[in-house]
């Protein structure tokens, strides 16, 4: 085995050490900790999914719901055990389930690929709402998380400027995107 090879598997081990540590740390309650944590794993999450998958545009939607995956099983993490299969296991079956939901996705952007032609940037968000809102899995969302994906993933507004139109903060705009996606989600997995 060559110096480099041996400096990687020394890189790994510590960051898995590190890893174990703080996530036990958060299991005992170490906020700052599990906020370290998470900061890392998002990065390690980003550059996993990148090298696998190149720059796709649904590499940033699979880091934060491995993210929260991750926040939703911390409790099942045993010390005992190295930290890098539980992770990317959690990693892994996020993955697959984005990939999954690209097909779904992708239809419900084509059938409203038409609408979006109609819309311009100068259209009041509320017309945009009105004709997207006629298909009946959007109208089973809140009308606020509803509001929330259709400005920012089909009529194309950034996250700021959601917030701007909708005068709440970026992070609330972020947690009805999830929420909404979420929803869509659970109710796409339960037409199969």
């Amino acid at each position: 085995m060559g110096t480099s090879t041996r400096g990687i598997a020394v890189t790994q081990g510590s960051d898995e050490q590190r890893w174990s540590r703080l996530m036990v740390s958060a299991q005992a309650g170490n906020e700052s900790d599990y906020r370290l944590l998470l900061t890392e794993l998002s990065s390690v999450i980003s550059h996993f999914l990148r090298s696998h998958f190149g720059n796709q545009h649904f590499t940033e939607d699979c880091v934060q719901e491995s993210l929260i995956a991750i926040h939703q099983a911390r409790h099942t993490y045993d010390p005992q055990r190295p930290f890098r299969p539980w992770l990317f296991a959690i990693v892994r079956h996020k993955a697959i389930d984005t990939l999954r939901n690209q097909t779904h996705r992708q239809k419900v952007i084509n059938d409203y690929r038409g609408d979006q032609q109609v819309l311009s940037l100068s259209c009041q968000h509320n017309e945009a709402e009105n004709e997207i809102s006629k298909g009946d899995i959007l109208v089973s969302l809140s009308p606020q998380h509803r509001e929330a994906l259709i400005l920012t993933k089909f009529i194309g507004y950034s996250i700021a400027e959601t917030a701007e139109k909708l005068c709440i903060s970026e992070s609330a705009v972020k947690v009805r995107i999830h929420r909404a996606i979420h929803k869509l989600q659970l109710l796409l997995e339960a037409d199969e």
